[in-house]
C-alpha cells in the first residue's frame, strides 16, 4: 500500500474554518464496520446510537498556549514557535518558523502574557529543534493556543478549541473527536447507561506530522507520552470480560488503548510511537469516534485501518457529496461494529 493511496479530493469550502454551535450539533456520518452502510445522524444523537453499557474512552489533555511570537536577537526578522513537549532538564520541542531561523545557538526574542522571555535553540533534527529558555515558562499561559495551519480566519475565543473536559496543558493540538461534547450531551448519555473513562495523550508532532515518504512503513512516528489511569484501565478489563464495547474517542485514545493495554500490560504511564496502519490487528477498541482526516496522514491510515480502505474511501467521498464540514472544527463520524 502506498501514501498516495490515502489521497482524495476536497473542495477547500469544506474545511471548517468556524466551530458549529452547539457543539453536539455537528454532522455525524454513522459507518457499519460489518456492511458499509451508512447513515446520517448528529453527535447529539449518540445516545440512541451506542448501547447501554459502552465505555467511552476521552483523551483529556488540553492545549497548551503554545504559540510564541518574537524576532531573531541578530536581526530583528521575525520567528514563530510552537512548542511541542518538555524535557526532563526544562528545554523544549519546538518547531520554528522559518525553519531556516533554527541554528544552534541563535536566540529569539519572544513576546508573552507575562513579559520578555528569551529562547535559545540549542540543537536541531529535521524541522524539531531543541530550545531553551531563560525563565521557567507556564505552557498554560505563556503564548497563544495555536490553531492548525488550515483555519485561517477564527478570531474566537481559544476555548472553543479545547474540550470541555480539558486537563493540563500539555498537548500542542486537540484531541478533536472530544470537542463536540456539551454537559448536556454527558447528561444525556449517563441516563442512556452509557460509562465514560479518562486517559491522557499529550498530542504533538507524532499526531500531525504530515506523511512525505510514498512507502508509508518508511515514515517515522515520534512518540508520545500518555497516562493511563488505573481506574481507566479496570473500566476497560470490566468492559470487555462482560461483553461490552470499548468506544475510543479519537484517534489519540485509539493508540494509547492499543499501545498501553496488549499483552496485558496494562503500562499506567509512558510513550507511545504505535503507528497503525491497514493489516493492523486492533485488541481493545470495538467502536471510533473520529472527525475527518487530512489526505495522505497517519491518522486517516489509522482509521482505515479499523473500517477497511475502501470502506473509509467510499465514506469520505459520501461526505464530500453531502458537504460534510472538515478537519478540527467540522463534523464526525461514528464507526461502530
Amino acid at each position: 500500500m502506498r501514501t498516495s493511496d490515502f489521497d482524495y479530493e476536497l473542495p477547500p469550502d469544506l474545511i471548517a474554518q468556524q466551530p458549529i454551535e452547539p457543539r453536539d450539533a455537528a454532522r455525524l456520518l454513522l459507518v457499519s464496520r460489518a456492511t458499509g452502510a451508512l447513515a446520517h445522524h448528529h453527535v447529539r444523537a449518540l445516545p440512541s446510537l451506542l448501547h447501554p453499557g459502552d465505555l467511552l474512552v476521552l483523551n483529556d489533555t488540553r492545549v497548551m498556549a503554545a504559540r510564541l511570537l518574537g524576532v531573531r536577537s541578530d536581526t530583528g526578522g521575525r520567528v514563530e514557535l510552537l512548542l511541542l513537549r518538555e524535557h526532563e532538564d526544562g528545554a523544549w520541542s519546538a518547531m520554528v518558523r522559518p525553519g531556516r531561523a533554527a541554528v544552534p545557538g541563535r536566540e529569539f526574542r519572544l513576546d508573552t502574557g507575562d513579559g520578555s522571555l528569551t529562547a535559545t535553540v540549542r540543537d536541531r533534527e529535521e524541522e524539531i529543534a531543541t530550545v531553551t529558555f531563560d525563565r521557567p515558562i507556564d505552557p498554560a499561559s505563556i503564548g497563544a493556543v495555536p490553531l492548525p495551519p488550515y483555519i485561517h480566519d477564527y478570531d474566537g475565543d481559544p476555548e472553543r478549541y479545547q474540550t470541555i473536559y480539558a486537563r493540563e496543558a500539555r498537548s500542542a493540538a486537540a484531541p478533536t473527536a472530544g470537542l463536540h461534547f456539551t454537559p448536556a450531551l454527558f447528561d444525556r448519555l449517563d441516563a442512556a447507561g452509557i460509562k465514560r473513562a479518562f486517559l491522557t495523550l499529550e498530542v504533538g508532532a507524532g499526531t500531525f506530522r504530515p506523511v512525505r515518504t510514498e512507502d508509508p512503513a518508511a515514515h517515522v512516528l515520534p512518540p508520545e507520552r500518555f497516562r493511563l489511569p488505573p481506574a481507566t484501565a479496570d473500566a476497560i478489563a470490566a468492559a470487555r470480560a462482560e461483553g461490552r464495547r470499548v468506544v475510543a474517542t479519537g484517534t489519540t485514545v485509539v493508540r494509547t488503548l492499543e499501545h498501553a493495554l496488549v499483552g496485558g500490560s496494562n503500562a499506567p504511564k509512558g510513550e507511545t510511537d504505535l503507528y497503525i496502519r491497514p493489516g493492523y490487528t486492533f485488541r481493545v477498541v470495538d467502536a471510533l469516534l473520529t472527525n475527518f482526516h487530512l489526505p495522505r496522514s497517519t491518522l486517516l491510515m489509522l482509521v482505515s485501518a479499523f473500517a477497511g480502505h475502501e470502506r473509509i474511501r467510499e465514506a469520505y467521498a459520501e461526505a464530500v457529496r453531502e458537504r460534510y464540514r472538515f478537519y478540527s472544527f467540522g463534523d464526525a463520524m461514528l464507526i461502530l461494529p
